[in-house]
């Protein structure tokens, strides 16, 4: 069989995760600290979890409808309206998906078509780019810079859009700098957004992960964007729900109810167990959110303060749970950095340029581990350094 000529040419073409390829090379050494991915060290909250278990033993184990339990899309509405002042109809505008990674993928396959353009903000999250090229895209990185804090300007976003443009990806809190777009910011965006007929899709994955004073802020709140933004989230990140593989997206009935009919067909339904879950989640599950935020927060504090000491310029993240140093100081390629950091002490990151060619000169570290280990981390980083100064 000639697998070469019968396979997707564009998909042989897509390259692996990077993210994965340095998990799985740790996993191969013992006495690896892995850093890597994105992974809360948190269970479930044991309420949570007992309302899943609760399900199990009362045998709801059936499909659910196609969009989600109506009583779950009423709990992410009454969820999106106190917590960020967004109003969806449960009934047409909100869609369970299996993890916030479905629901990107299915934004991208129900508004991208051949030949346009999705801008993306990078670096970011693997996944963006070449899922809008999967869909028949072009996928166009905007190069957001530390001394703008990593943050999308209204300038390079301008000077970015052509009549071919159709989507832009607003990834804030952002995988992997931890920057974050607070409300001045988005409105500049929004600003040039409003008279286009470009869509945004606005991974908020990381919401409830925003630190300091100021509070996470939709795009979709602000006039004139809801119309035109389609808001992707999910339970992995803020509720330490990962393995449950829940997600969702909100936005305009017409837009939903393409995305709707993609995940008919392609999936079906989202797990039964999770779904239950999930309503307990959102319904009774602030504070565990609220506790688990001031735990990463505090590590947060630890690490960046520990790259700093260690002479690493290390970029401020106020969202998400991940830091961005600069390796510079070693002479070393971001790829070089991470492969020798685990070859030679054990300690697994991941390259900056996993997460765009931008990303060069950095390394992405997860701080979603325990203090112990991000301090042992720091030691052998702080020893690596030694070898290379």
């Amino acid at each position: 069989m000639d697998y070469e000529r019968l396979l997707n040419p564009t998909l042989v073409a897509t390259q692996p995760s990077g993210i994965r390829r340095f998990f799985d090379m740790a996993a191969e050494l013992e006495d690896v600290i892995a850093l890597t991915i994105g992974e809360p060290d948190f269970s479930t909250p044991w309420h949570i979890r007992q309302a899943g278990i609760q399900t199990l033993e009362k045998g709801k184990t059936w499909y659910s409808p196609n969009a989600g339990f109506a009583a779950l899309r009423q709990s992410i509405a009454n969820y999106l309206s106190r917590r960020f002042s967004l109003n969806y109809d449960p009934a047409h505008e909100v869609v369970v998906t299996v993890g916030g990674s479905e629901a990107i993928d299915l934004t991208f396959r129900a508004v991208v078509g051949p030949g346009d353009e999705v801008l993306v903000p990078s670096p970011s999250f693997v996944c963006y780019s070449p899922l809008a090229q999967l869909a028949g895209g072009k996928a166009v990185p905007l190069v957001t810079r530390a001394e703008d804090d990593f943050r999308l300007t209204a300038e390079a976003l301008k000077a970015a859009i052509t009549p071919k443009t159709k989507l832009l990806v607003l990834p804030f809190p952002n995988n992997p700098t931890g920057a974050v777009m607070r409300k001045e910011h988005l409105e500049e965006i929004a600003a040039v957004l409003r008279g286009t007929d470009i869509l945004v899709l606005s991974d908020e994955i990381y919401g409830e992960l925003t630190y300091g004073a100021e509070e996470h802020v939709s795009i979709a709140s602000l006039p004139d964007m809801w119309e035109r933004t389609i808001l992707v989230s999910g339970f992995s990140k803020a509720y330490a729900m990962t393995g449950w593989r829940l997600g969702y997206c909100c936005g305009p009935q017409p837009i939903i109810q393409q995305i709707l009919k993609l995940h008919q067909y392609g999936i079906m339904s989202a797990p039964t167990t999770a779904q239950y879950a999930a309503i307990e989640a959102l319904d009774n599950g602030d504070e565990d959110v609220a506790a688990m935020r001031a735990e990463y927060d505090s590590r947060r504090r630890l690490i960046v303060d520990g790259f700093r000491k260690l002479g690493m310029p290390c970029f401020e993240p106020e969202g998400a749970f991940y830091c961005f140093p600069s390796v510079a100081i070693t002479g070393l390629t971001s790829e070089e950095f991470c492969r020798r950091l685990l070859q030679e002490k054990h300690v697994a990151v991941v390259p900056g340029t996993a997460f765009g060619d931008c990303g060069e000169g950095f390394i992405r570290v997860s701080y979603c581990y325990s203090v112990k280990h991000i301090r042992e981390a720091l030691k052998r980083i702080g020893e690596f350094l030694e070898d290379y100064q």
